[in-house]
């Protein structure tokens, strides 16, 4: 990625010219008739209804599309036992929240559904994205266009993974709850591809682009030009309206509010600039915890989706954020720019994710305490995968030597799926659900996929 921003970075020099974002989200309007992809309409339809089921997607590239491809296969070949009736894990799945390298996998499923068991490690996993899109940087007809990188990586997304499908497709799909998420480079906004979030920018997200959203999930600065939206007239959705007045004795919402309230700056914020999803939460866990939060708690968002507290809360955080052994220390050589820079963000990210992981803990125990009943309890589980799970040494060393990159050898990318597998497998909070469940029966370990 390093040569793919060295090649841009040249080029762009060399054009002298500014680049503007395609404007691509369409205003809403009273004739905007689909029915919204939005968390009120999708929020727990899928599933038995006793399992609420989420999956969080970290960034982190290939890599982490990959091991998150690893953890859907598992939860495809795992069968449970609800009111004595079998039901496959991947069946139970309400949400998936996901950034950056992450989103590729849950929008792929969101999607088309078990055809990514099929066709994406073809389409994607696999695929150099980093070689075709150096390629288009050398095409000199590019120099001079108005167009930024991140454009010549949409089109790549459209023609090769995504198929111009719109987010009005992934409703007829039919799936879980698909939350890309983006970050608002202006303001620090964790910004969320949702209806909800488009009704901040008076905007229909039903004829929006997947593969623009996951772009924008995606676009590390620099590397790539920010996805632009056009913040519209001025509109104040109900829900906002209604968490602003919350948010006045709660300290928690209160800057969550101050960020999306920012869009109704009309006069100050024409556009957006949506960059990778990474920068404001790489995990993707932190969506779960401003939802429950901006909508009034857990009691609060099941009454408003109408659904009934499960009998099992359980949130799986597919961590693929490496810990590379810093080669700087070898040697009194003063370390490199990019060394340094490469430090100074591990250091952030994993302080970050730390602080995040602890958030959502603490939150999942409060959820679940708060729609608990004497005649229907509700149990957490919350496991957390990542590399730093594998005993072995040789493991650690392989994945953490994996760069985060979109062109991966087969080895690796086969290497991280088995990864995934292994990893919830292992997991001894997965273990408890799965022994809660009374058991469970895997194809996979017996003889099937």
């Amino acid at each position: 990625m390093l040569k793919l921003f060295a090649v841009g970075f040249g080029l762009l020099l060399v054009s002298g010219c500014a680049s503007y974002g395609v404007i691509d989200n369409a205003e809403l309007t009273t004739e905007s008739t689909s029915q919204p992809y939005s968390i009120r309409a999708l929020a727990g339809k899928g599933g038995s209804g006793d399992i609420a089921l989420t999956l969080a997607f970290s960034g982190g590239g290939t890599r982490a599309a990959a091991l998150a491809y690893g953890v859907l296969e598992e939860l495809r070949d795992t069968t449970v036992m609800i009111d004595g009736q079998p039901h496959r894990l991947l069946d139970e799945i309400d949400n998936i929240t996901s950034v950056s390298g992450g989103s590729f996998t849950s929008a792929y499923y969101g999607l088309y559904g078990e055809r990514i068991f099929e066709d994406f490690k073809d389409d994607f996993l696999v695929r150099n994205i980093e070689r075709e899109l150096l390629h288009g940087l050398f095409n000199p007809l590019r120099w001079f266009s108005s167009k930024g990188r991140t454009e010549m990586a949409v089109e790549l997304y459209e023609e090769h993974v995504f198929h111009d499908a719109t987010f009005a497709d992934m409703q007829r799909a039919g799936g879980p709850l698909i939350v890309i998420n983006a970050s608002d480079l202006g303001y620090g906004v964790r910004f969320s591809f949702v209806q909800e979030y488009f009704d901040l920018l008076c905007s229909d997200l039903s004829s929006f682009p997947v593969a623009r959203a996951v772009a924008a999930s995606s676009a590390v600065p620099l590397l790539f030009n920010p996805v632009v939206v056009k913040d519209y007239h001025d509109c104040k959705p109900d829900w906002l309206v209604n968490s602003a007045e919350r948010a006045a004795n709660n300290p928690a919402l209160a800057p969550i509010i101050q960020g999306l309230e920012t869009y109704g700056d009309k006069s100050g914020r024409e556009y957006a600039h949506l960059v990778d999803g990474g920068i404001t939460d790489n995990l993707g866990l932190r969506a779960i915890y401003d939802v429950m939060v901006l909508s009034g708690g857990a009691k609060m968002f099941f009454e408003q989706a109408g659904r009934k507290p499960p009998r099992y809360s359980v949130i799986i955080s597919v961590d693929a954020s490496t810990d590379p052994e810093p080669l700087m220390d070898k040697s009194n050589r003063q370390p490199s720019m990019g060394e340094t820079i490469g430090s100074m963000s591990s250091v952030q990210l994993h302080r970050y994710n730390d602080a995040t992981i602890l958030l959502a803990e603490r939150s999942l125990t409060k959820w679940v305490q708060a729609v608990s009943t004497a005649d229907r309890p509700v149990t957490a589980y919350f496991p957390k995968l990542g590399f730093t799970d594998f005993e072995q040494p040789e493991q650690r060393h392989f994945f953490n030597a994996i760069p985060t990159s979109f062109a991966l050898s087969e080895e690796q990318v086969d290497r991280l799926i088995e990864a995934g597998h292994e990893l919830l497998r292992n997991n001894p909070d997965y273990q408890r659900l799965l022994a809660d469940l009374g058991g469970a029966q895997s194809s996979r370990l017996d003889g099937g996929h």
